[in-house]
């Protein structure tokens, strides 16, 4: 045990609806993220079109988490991997590990609240986003330092742990849940079975104003590949475009009909961005991605479960955080 240390982990994480009633508020929230909608006159107009945005979104994505159990799970699986981390940090660490939400609760300033409770001689701020993106990562970090002055902890030291995409255990977590998915297509060689990788999409224009985020997916994919040592066809894929401009090429929904063009029967699609189970895999991978295949004639689709509280991932959470103490 590391002497006369106590130490708030956070993990930031997007959050999501806990109710159907919860979904608009949920929305409304997203939309007023300047990290996400900046464009001239913002700060006037930004507030009425997100309630406008979110409100004529609202029943649409209603219907998508009604399909998936009525809410979004991410909170309680993300409770998970907290305390997964904690219990494994505790071996050698006198650590708290909070949750800390993006748009839904716990938010940023409900968190702050709790670890004000405590004295704490440090703070690790871990987003559970692998790879960097000003619209994730940098989002949450920005709405933490326009809270953190408040809470008058300013005396207590923050670390950041940017981004983990290359780290070996997440890789050899990724890899692992490969393995678990390949059996569930019987008597097919694994050169037989086609690996999508889908990433969470973004506008073309951030990509190309530097924002490392699509070089970091491209790079775990290469290193997933790589460990996994397996002969299947790949390729890497995004998803969730929202809008009317390019985002992130080529799309999920415009490969699949693709490949099942190609010949392609067994289809494993890796949600490689998501290190937990949400709207975004549920239901656009597992319902709307998996409908579409069977519709086009792919025999056999299966989607990798997100990492959740896999051991291997969580002792690599575990790796970054010692390393930063």
């Amino acid at each position: 045990m590391l002497p006369e240390k106590k130490i708030a982990v956070v993990l930031m994480q997007l959050g999501g609806p806990d109710s159907l009633e919860a979904v608009e508020p949920f929305l409304y929230n997203l939309f007023l993220d300047p990290d996400i909608f900046d464009f001239p006159f913002a700060s006037i107009a930004r507030e009425p079109l997100a309630r406008l945005i979110s409100s004529r979104r609202a029943k649409k994505v209603q219907h998508r988490y009604a399909e998936i159990g009525g809410k979004s799970p991410i909170r309680e699986l993300t409770n998970l991997q907290a305390r997964a981390l904690e219990l494994e940090l505790s071996k050698s660490l006198d650590a708290r590990v909070f949750v800390a939400m993006r748009y839904w609760h716990p938010l940023t300033v409900e968190t702050l609240e709790e670890i004000g409770k405590d004295k704490f001689t440090e703070i690790i701020l871990l987003p559970l986003y692998p790879h960097y993106s000003g619209t994730t990562s940098g989002s949450s970090l920005n709405e933490w330092n326009r809270r953190f002055p408040a809470a008058r902890m300013d005396a207590v030291p923050v670390k950041v742990i940017r981004d983990f995409h290359d780290h070996p255990l997440y890789i050899e977590s990724i890899v692992e849940r490969i393995n678990q998915a390949l059996p569930l297509f019987i008597e097919v060689k694994a050169e037989n079975i086609f690996l999508l990788f889908s990433g969470h999409g973004v506008p073309q224009s951030i990509a190309d104003s530097g924002d490392p985020y699509k070089h970091q997916v491209e790079e775990t994919v290469r290193l997933v590949m790589q460990r996994g040592g397996w002969r299947s066809p790949h390729l890497l894929c995004w998803q969730s475009k929202v809008g009317s401009s390019v985002w992130l090429k080529p799309y999920l929904h415009k490969t699949i009909p693709q490949l099942a063009g190609q010949g392609v029967k067994n289809l494993l699609v890796i949600p490689i961005a998501f290190v937990t189970d949400h709207i975004e895999t549920l239901h656009e991978i597992n319902i709307e991605a998996r409908e579409q295949a069977e519709r086009l004639g792919i025999a056999h689709f299966e989607m990798m479960p997100a990492l959740n509280d896999s051991p291997t991932f969580i002792s690599g959470l575990a790796e970054l955080v010692l390393k930063n103490v």
